[in-house]
């Protein structure tokens, strides 16, 4: 019993400690997972021995992984994205794949060894990639979407090579007394029976029970059941998975299997790749380190100047091909997998799994160096910034706006439509061209820059209008202006509190927070809704904007002081809750009900 509970109290605490460690230093989870597995593992720390043992167990994580994107696989959303995905993420796989193959068989590898690991170096971390673009906020940029379908493409690319791989040494003839096509092919019809006439019936009836715990158990009797089904064929656990996902896609039953099984999933994930961790061979780390480095810089050089070129094919403006290339040059969690199955299947030899393996796991660690080196080439070949700044030219406009998202867009909209001339300044480009194909003259730079609101006719405007989305350039922008151009009037965009009550430190006294009048109309319309006539939620939007704004004042100069200001809104609070009880007893009053 002893042993029993060691060892996943082991995997829990260097999870608990290690993954959100590696989160907030911006390496990711899988990173963590794997660090923790090396410190843990035999080649280190040794807590845990048994690694074959855990390895097959952690196997489930992948399956149920598997069986989650299949279930996210909507046909409706790969036809709207079918250019991008199917275009982009073929012509990136192949170019990727062929050299990268090629490299891989100059330096010693057998043909289908050389073929199997390039195709598997081309595919690009999507939990790495994905975090890294909402971070920062990149994702819904034209750049953005084209790394989402590249990174779509790679994870449907990743089903059918997990196939391929166990069957390659089926063909070279290593297990073909084992191999039964007859009983393979069997199996997936049944799984293609089972997840098309029988999964919904039967979800439908456990669902009907009303108990939660026993369709959780379904669930994982479900996707474990089909995985046992497909290793007795000899096939991957994972294609049967995939599979049963793909044909519940449409289910009703679709967001509830995937509350059910994702904590579940997240665990066993967290496991294989803790699992991979503790089998890396780190005394090839110690015992060869310049090569281990050179193999994972050239395979990074080589896969960013590729994904950089294919960008250059793709909706992806000229600025962002090379930060793209960086967020995508590292190897995949799919690596770990395929190159786990080709060790069992003896496709990929020994000595080179090992190092592929730490050469995809070092690639993942350089991620955010590979982020930088993207950004600095872009601005070193493209020089966005000094060129835009020289066409500024002064046109008499006498309002700047800085910032041209969502909040400073209907700004400049209002004041174009009133026929005042205005200068904009925002740093993104995608925003740019999208802008100036609109109509709107917008100007790619820093609004931070002194010699850019200089060239802007600072010194003559009469007003700023402060509409930058992040709030430290914000604060920047404010002091430059109240240092350089005390004469010019500001009116800030906050995005918060804190962010009000910093630019009111500065002097600025026209402040908007973005969000707060819509929520008070959406409170009024919530209200309206429920049966409670426009007047009385007209008063009671009223009521919570003054009580709102006398709170504000009143907590301004202590907004520093963090026990005090706690104070007066928790006081604050209190009277605006007795305010409202009393406003529904005179309500009730007036309408007899007393």
């Amino acid at each position: 019993m002893h042993d029993l509970l060691l060892t996943p109290i082991v995997f829990l605490l260097t999870a608990v400690l290690l993954v959100p460690l590696a989160q907030r230093l911006g390496l990711g989870s899988v990173l963590g997972y794997l660090i923790g597995g090396c410190i843990i593992g035999p080649w280190s720390l040794g807590l845990i021995r048994n690694v074959e043992l855990i390895s097959h167990i952690a196997e489930i994580g992948v399956v149920l992984m598997l069986f989650l994107i299949g279930l996210e696989l909507q046909p409706q959303k790969l036809l709207a994205m079918r250019r991008t995905v199917f275009g982009g993420g073929t012509l990136q796989m192949t170019a990727c794949s062929i050299v990268l193959a090629g490299c891989g068989y100059v330096a010693g590898l057998p043909l289908i060894a050389a073929l199997v690991a390039g195709i598997t170096l081309s595919l690009s971390s999507t939990a790495i990639a994905m975090q890294s673009m909402q971070e920062k906020h990149f994702e819904n940029t034209p750049a953005g979407q084209s790394a989402f379908a590249i990174l779509l493409f790679q994870d449907m690319a990743a089903i059918p090579l997990l196939v391929i791989v166990p069957l390659l040494s089926v063909a070279g003839g290593s297990r073909e007394a084992d191999f039964n096509w007859l009983f393979a092919i069997a199996a997936v019809l049944a799984v293609l029976f089972i997840g098309r006439y029988v999964m919904r019936p039967a979800l439908r009836l456990i669902a009907r029970t009303g108990i939660r715990e026993i369709f959780t158990a379904f669930a994982l009797l479900l996707v474990l059941g089909i995985a046992q089904l497909m290793t007795l064929a000899h096939l991957s656990m994972g294609l049967g998975a995939f599979l049963a996902g793909v044909l519940l896609a449409r289910s009703e039953y679709r967001k509830a299997l995937e509350t059910d099984l994702e904590p579940f999933k997240g665990l066993l994930l967290g496991l294989f790749f803790t699992s991979v961790g503790m089998s890396m061979n780190l005394g090839l780390l110690v015992d060869a380190p310049l090569k281990i480095f050179a193999l994972t810089i050239g395979y990074m050089l080589i896969k960013m100047v590729l994904l950089a070129l294919v960008a250059s094919a793709m909706p992806v403006p000229a600025i962002q091909r090379w930060p793209v290339a960086g967020l995508l040059a590292q190897g995949s969690e799919f690596a770990f997998v395929v190159f786990a199955v080709a060790r069992d299947a003896r496709v990929l030899p020994e000595p080179w799994n090992e190092m592929l393996i730490l050469v995809v796991a070092v690639s993942m660690a350089l991620t955010p160096l590979t982020i930088i080196a993207g950004n600095w080439l872009a601005q070193k070949l493209h020089h966005p910034l000094r060129r835009e700044a020289d066409t500024i030219e002064p046109d008499g406009a006498r309002i700047i706006i800085a910032g041209f998202g969502r909040v400073g867009q209907i700004v400049g909209r209002m004041l174009f439509a009133s026929g005042i001339k205005v200068t904009v300044l925002d740093n993104d480009p995608d925003l740019i061209e999208t802008s100036r194909r609109n109509g709107f003259h917008v100007f790619y730079g820093d609004a931070t820059r002194l010699d850019l609101l200089h060239a802007a006719e600072a010194g003559k405007a009469v007003l700023l209008i402060n509409a930058i989305d992040n709030m430290e350039s914000s604060l920047k922008l404010t002091d430059i202006v109240k240092e350089h151009f005390p004469n010019l009037k500001i009116i800030g965009r906050a995005r918060n509190v804190t962010h009000l009550f910093e630019l009111r430190s500065r002097g600025v006294d026209l402040i908007e927070r973005e969000t707060f009048d819509s929520a008070l109309r959406i409170g009024q319309t919530a209200l309206e809704q429920m049966g409670i006539d426009s007047v009385t939620a007209e008063k009671a939007k009223v009521k919570f904007r003054e009580h709102n704004l006398t709170t504000v004042d009143a907590i301004f100069p202590f907004f520093r002081d963090e026990t005090k200001r706690i104070s007066i809104a928790q006081t604050a609070r209190d009277e605006l809750a007795k305010s409202f009880e009393q406003d529904r007893i005179q309500l009730r009053k007036e309408e007899g009900r007393d």
